[in-house]
């Protein structure tokens, strides 16, 4: 198989309160496999497709086959998507939460004005999209953006493919099957709980990578 379910770096209980045990169980083991599983199946016999990283592959969606395209842009950037949101949190008793330092606070501060209007913008596009979607933070031009996607699009498809393109520094997923289980239709009260377990050293990683 060319992509596999990465293994989550804490327990699916780790997040607790802010993400519950068996939507973490659901949310990982469940979409994400179901993700990888079918991105798997549509690029099965594809070797050129098969090589890649998910990342080149969504980024690169014009070379990819009329008839497996519309399976690789939903399963694979589900699969990439997920991959990043694992990574960028970690439990509030092992640092989580807090705010960002170094040059990402830097670079925040500049872009927004405070962390605070950085928080208060990305908590507003995550509000506004409608139905299931994505919040991002990217680098674009050289600066930070934010914006949000639907379904399973990632900035790195592109302005004409998701409508919001970038280098993704920090996601946070709004679909219901995040956060239905614990806060129902309250979704504004799952992104400020979520705060608490953002890993702003990863992020900044991220952010440096991207750079």
């Amino acid at each position: 198989m060319a992509y596999s379910l990465p293994v989550l770096p804490y327990d699916f209980s780790a997040l607790e309160p802010v993400i519950d045990t068996q939507t973490m169980q659901i949310h990982h083991g469940k979409h994400h496999g179901g993700y990888v599983t079918n991105l798997n199946n549509a690029i099965a016999g594809k070797p050129t497709l098969e090589s890649r990283t998910v990342e080149s592959l969504i980024g690169d969606l014009a070379s990819v086959p009329d008839d497996t395209r519309t399976a690789v842009r939903n399963n694979g950037g589900g699969h990439a998507n997920h991959s990043m949101f694992w990574r960028i949190m970690v439990p509030k008793s092992k640092g989580g939460g807090g705010e960002p330092t170094g040059e990402l606070a830097m670079a925040i501060k500049s872009t927004f004005g405070s962390f605070s209007d950085f928080k208060a913008r990305f908590m507003d596009a995550g509000a506004k999209r409608f139905g299931s979607g994505w919040t991002w933070l990217v680098l674009k031009g050289g600066k930070l953006a934010i914006g949000s996607t639907a379904n399973q699009d990632n900035p790195l498809m592109g302005d004409a493919i998701a409508g919001f393109s970038g280098k993704p520094v920090l996601g946070l997923d709004v679909w219901e099957h995040a956060y239905y289980l614990k806060y129902q239709n309250r979704r504004a009260d799952y992104m400020n709980a979520w705060w608490d377990v953002v890993n702003w050293t990863k992020v900044a990683e991220i952010y440096a990578a991207a750079k």
